[in-house]
């Protein structure tokens, strides 16, 4: 199999840019906002029994539809340039075991709960275990990977740190998934649309059907009559990962419906057809919410639904809701983080592990409040710079 029924245009789409990048810069700004006090619900993600979300909540299933709506145009190239599926697939497995890798070591190094047990400091850890990715993954001055010295350098790194590592308790227990980490979650969701698209070739119904068995899959795991019986309760166990795979696989559609070239329709038809496409989730997500509550914490199929439904119509804002000139304008100056968003989501996590070996912290005024707000924003601001900036001296980053 060489090709998809899709033909999406070859190079970089502006408004999908610009809703990359934005969405990594606003998810820099929650996550500096977390450690802020007397800041309203809607600024919070909502606690996991409540029925209901925040903007905050929708700012994950925003990165899971944005790589939804990369992975036609990704797959498409590749499978253009393979002699066949098979290195497409080892990518595909490559890019989602690397996600799952470096989420899992991101969460550990959060979940250490006796510093002391520990060889050397967690937050020097933290930083040796980015200093593995980016020998693994890395290039410099916009060329292709490390050469394979530094990057053996990286695995061995990996396992020398996973070896190092002491969790639990008592201090005893090795390296864990206590649970994905936001990269691993992302990178399971990335493989399970990655194999539904390219096994029914980018077709939009039988991808619109995957969504629906998403859906029926996470509502079956709980059934009172199958989660009293421990085999289907394992069977059924795996809900969120449904959810968040529904949620790529919704960013696909949305790419197939909007970009696809074999498609007859016009940008207005396109474009009504994306919006019918937000109402239909929107009311099943409305239709699901008495039986299964809008939680993010739960990743709950009416969550990933209204989230999904938001993002098209957030896509379809900046698609057509923009005149081209501004759309132009904010995708270039967006263009760096756009197309190093790794890059840019880690950075606040190596500034924080700096900051701790340096026992520096943020001033109380500037944790609580409208100076914690405007701190994150300017925080957010920093990071697009510095990101500009490493791109400008080639540095790159590819999971």
């Amino acid at each position: 199999m060489r090709e998809t029924a899709a033909r999406l245009p070859a190079g970089r789409n502006e408004a999908i840019d610009i809703f990359r990048a934005l969405t990594v810069l606003v998810m820099i700004v929650v996550n500096d906002w977390h450690g802020v006090q007397g800041l309203p619900a809607w600024m919070k993600h909502m606690p996991a029994e409540s029925d209901g979300m925040s903007f905050v909540d929708g700012v994950f299933p925003a990165f899971l539809f944005i790589v939804g709506l990369s992975v036609p145009f990704a797959l498409q190239q590749r499978l253009a340039l393979a002699t066949g599926l098979a290195p497409v697939l080892g990518h595909v497995l490559g890019r989602a075991a690397s996600l799952v890798l470096v989420g899992v070591f991101m969460v550990n190094a959060e979940e250490v709960v006796r510093p002391e047990a520990m060889p050397l400091p967690v937050a020097a850890w933290a930083l040796a275990s980015y200093a593995a990715t980016f020998l693994l993954w890395g290039s410099v001055r916009g060329g292709p990977a490390l050469a394979w010295p530094w990057r053996l350098a990286g695995a061995l790194g990996f396992v020398a740190l996973a070896l190092l590592y002491r969790g639990g308790a008592d201090g005893t227990q090795g390296l864990r998934a206590h649970w994905w980490g936001i990269l691993g979650l992302i990178g399971w969701a990335y493989l399970l649309a990655c194999a539904a698209y390219l096994l029914l070739r980018g077709r939009v119904v039988p991808l619109l059907a995957v969504m629906l068995l998403c859906v029926g899959y996470f509502a079956a795991g709980k059934l009172p009559a199958l989660q009293s019986q421990p085999f289907w309760q394992m069977v059924f166990s795996q809900g969120g990962h449904a959810s968040h795979a529904a949620i790529v696989l919704a960013g696909c559609v949305a790419a197939l419906l909007l970009f696809d070239q074999r498609s007859p329709a016009g940008a207005r038809r396109r474009g009504l057809q994306a919006l019918a496409f937000a109402l239909v989730m929107a009311l099943a997500a409305a239709g699901l919410r008495p039986w299964l509550p809008v939680s993010k914490i739960a990743a709950t199929p009416s969550w990933a639904l209204f989230s999904a439904a938001a993002c098209v119509l957030i896509l379809l804002g900046l698609q057509h809701g923009l005149a081209g000139r501004v759309r132009s304008a904010l995708a270039s100056w967006l263009a760096p983080v756009a197309a190093l968003p790794l890059v840019a989501y880690l950075i606040p996590f190596v500034v924080e592990a700096l900051m701790q070996l340096a026992h520096l912290h943020r001033p109380a005024v500037l944790a609580q409040g409208s100076p914690g707000v405007a701190t994150a924003l300017a925080y957010a601001l920093a990071v697009a710079l510095l990101t500009r900036g490493l791109a400008a001296r080639g540095l790159r980053l590819r999971l």
